[in-house]
């Protein structure tokens, strides 16, 4: 392991130990209903972890924001690492993914797309997750992502359907596009064009909300509760 690869692993540790000691905190903003709490990991990127951002503005902390002001007794645990791979994903998703966790959402892809990576590579690691999320029985939530048009057409449309065959294997929603309605938008968007703003972040939440309520009810149903 290089010393870049150690140094990611490091600060992915620190942020996780961080999101799980705040999550257990008591605030009156993220107030809920009494019943069992659900636990979701959004197990991802700098897209997930909040490139930039302040820890507040974060997809999981909006996110987290957004389902219980909804009602829903919801833990979103931020395991997002900025520049991993699928691959990268995988090789920490034994130590970065909690026990407990009920739920993922697996937002995956963006730097193998940027970087031209296989899209056999990414596939197979995309699946292996997959397939570890079943073994410990957590719901899941796919979410796509686009490749730059510089690739090639073969390309983009292979990238693209990677996750729809993905969801289709391992029998799991699809959320098609992780950046839709943010992606080209200037207002949205960081200066690099890449990366959503707070503003953007709170979009993305918007757009995905009813597939993570959705993915709510899966939990429930599958504890034998109410929805």
């Amino acid at each position: 392991m290089n010393d870049t690869c150690i140094w990611k692993s490091v600060i992915a540790f620190a942020s996780l130990i961080a999101a799980l000691g705040s999550a257990a905190l008591p605030d009156k903003a993220f107030a809920a209903p009494a019943g069992r709490e659900i636990v979701i990991v959004a197990f991802g990127d700098s897209l997930t972890a909040g490139y930039l951002l302040p820890p507040e503005a974060a997809f999981p902390v909006q996110l987290e924001r957004a389902l219980r002001a909804k009602g829903h007794n919801v833990r979103v645990v931020n395991a997002g690492v900025s520049g991993d791979t699928a691959t990268e994903g995988l090789a920490r998703f034994d130590w970065a993914m909690p026990d407990k966790a009920d739920a993922a959402i697996l937002e995956l892809g963006a730097n193998d797309a940027m970087r031209g990576t296989p899209v056999a590579e990414t596939t197979k690691a995309l699946g292996q997750i997959l397939a570890r999320l079943k073994e410990r029985n957590a719901d899941v939530l796919i979410a796509g992502m686009e490749a730059p048009r510089n690739w090639g057409e073969e390309y983009v449309t292979q990238f693209r359907a990677m996750y729809a065959g993905l969801a289709k294997q391992y029998d799991v929603p699809l959320y098609p596009f992780f950046l839709d309605g943010v992606a080209m938008d200037p207002s949205l968007s960081l200066s690099d064009g890449l990366h959503p703003n707070q503003q953007g972040v709170a979009r993305i939440v918007e757009r995905i909300l009813p597939a993570a309520e959705a993915l709510i009810a899966k939990v429930k149903a599958r504890r034998g509760e109410p929805s």
